[in-house]
């Protein structure tokens, strides 16, 4: 029953006799409700049983018919036994890892480890051994930080002409190169150094005068 909100009526004892009615409806919908689900029930009660039934049939054994299904599992047990003795085993060589090669751009020092010239001659024959090839491998060397003084030189230039004639003569000398700070006597290199420990590192100025007075 759709009803229309804008259509009901204002008399309470209208309103009264519409809501029992549609209380009425309801239960009887779910009396109607309650039946359905019996019936669906007892369905699939006698569906069950039916099924369970078919099935006890189908899974009934036939006279000897194990014996047999037996005697086929022990061919195939002596057959894969033969073949488990006849075929070798196979043992997978677990692949050895290789190590990456070091960075190209790095600087290289080439370091020869050669035989002594006594050495080179055959154990057999004494005769003089030729070089047939080389190995080689490598290796990463940590170079220490040194610290080294930049004496800049400006050389003075000025005119004897002007001298020996009484002029004043003018002193042409090169400009001071530029510094990161005026009149210190750190480079741009050491400064970057200094920052980079301080600031990257969390490394304090007066671990890093230690280090620096190791140098």
């Amino acid at each position: 029953m759709k009803i229309d909100a804008h259509s009901l009526p204002d008399d309470p004892e209208q309103l009264k006799r519409m809501l029992h009615e549609l209380q009425q409806v309801v239960a009887k919908k779910d009396e109607e409700l309650a039946e359905k689900d019996a019936q669906i029930h007892e369905l699939l009660q006698a569906y069950n049983a039916k099924l369970a039934k078919e099935y006890a049939k189908k899974s009934e054994k036939m006279p000897g018919a194990g014996e047999r299904f037996n005697e086929a599992e022990d061919i195939l047990d002596e057959h894969d036994k033969a073949l488990l003795a006849t075929s070798p085993l196979v043992k997978k060589e677990k692949a050895k890892p290789k190590r990456r090669p070091l960075p190209a751009q790095l600087p290289r020092v080439e370091v020869v480890v050669d035989l002594n010239e006594g050495d080179k001659v055959c154990d057999c024959c004494q005769s003089p051994l030729h070089k047939m090839g080389e190995s080689s491998s490598e290796a990463l060397e940590f170079v220490p930080a040194h610290i080294k003084v930049i004496k800049t030189i400006r050389p003075k230039y000025t005119c004897r002409h002007c001298e020996r004639e009484g002029i004043e003569s003018v002193v042409k000398i090169a400009p001071i190169p530029a510094t990161a700070i005026p009149k210190s006597i750190a480079t741009p290199s050491l400064l970057s150094q200094i920052i980079m420990c301080k600031y990257q590192f969390g490394l304090p100025l007066y671990r890093q005068e230690t280090l620096f007075a190791d140098i």
